[in-house]
């Protein structure tokens, strides 16, 4: 999986399209991230003591690792690609502009 943690990205298809956020979360093996106040659904939480609300709580649901662009600094979507820098190292560059992330 190309993309990290802490990573910028936009929705490009779904309920949710249009919108951006910072990744929470990846899950490599499923093939989804988990990305701020994108695919939010409410999940009923109880009470663990009686100072404690239960009831409905929204939260972010994973969605699909194809179903997200990242976003460069300039605020365009694009893909990601790996090259060798100068020092030998493998690091993630912008298809679009090349510049190294």
């Amino acid at each position: 999986m190309r993309l990290k943690k802490n990573d910028t990205v936009k929705v490009i298809s779904g309920k949710d399209k249009g919108k951006t956020g910072r990744i929470l979360s990846t899950d490599a093996k499923n093939s989804r991230v988990l990305v701020q106040g994108v695919n939010m659904v409410k999940k009923t939480v109880k009470k663990k003591n009686p100072q404690d609300k239960g009831g409905f709580v929204e939260v972010e649901a994973p969605i699909s690792v194809a179903n997200v662009a990242y976003v460069t600094k300039d605020g365009k979507t694009t893909r990601i690609g790996y090259k060798f820098d100068e020092k030998g190292n493998k690091v993630r560059f912008a298809k679009k502009t090349g510049e190294t992330l």
